[in-house]
């Protein structure tokens, strides 16, 4: 089976949480790493995603290291703020249909 790797660059404005984690990481560059495999007996070719990748460089003790954490793209939107849905605490399209306003 044929595999392609392609790493590119995402920035985070703010310090974010990866689902799994506990720590808090600092806002910044980071490298995104997406596996694809080839999808084999298509009369085109056609490649299907096997893992999402965010490089995290260690510090203090861990300086030097790089761990790769497994993610997805939904949590990589949600971590750089495009998965925030606006405050809706006064409207009320926020209640469902059997609450009551009264």
């Amino acid at each position: 089976m044929s595999m392609r790797s392609t790493h590119s660059t995402v920035t985070f404005s703010h310090a974010f949480f990866l689902p799994g984690y506990t720590d808090e990481l600092p806002p910044g560059d980071y490298e995104l790493i997406v596996h694809e495999e080839l999808l084999q007996g298509l009369s085109f070719e056609a490649y299907r995603r096997t893992g999402t990748y965010l490089a995290v460089h260690g510090s203090g003790q861990m300086a030097g290291r790089v761990e790769l954490r497994p993610t997805s793209p939904a949590d990589l939107d949600v971590a750089l703020g495009r998965g925030r849905r606006p405050a809706t605490h006064d409207s009320e399209t926020a209640l469902s249909p059997s609450e009551d306003l009264t």
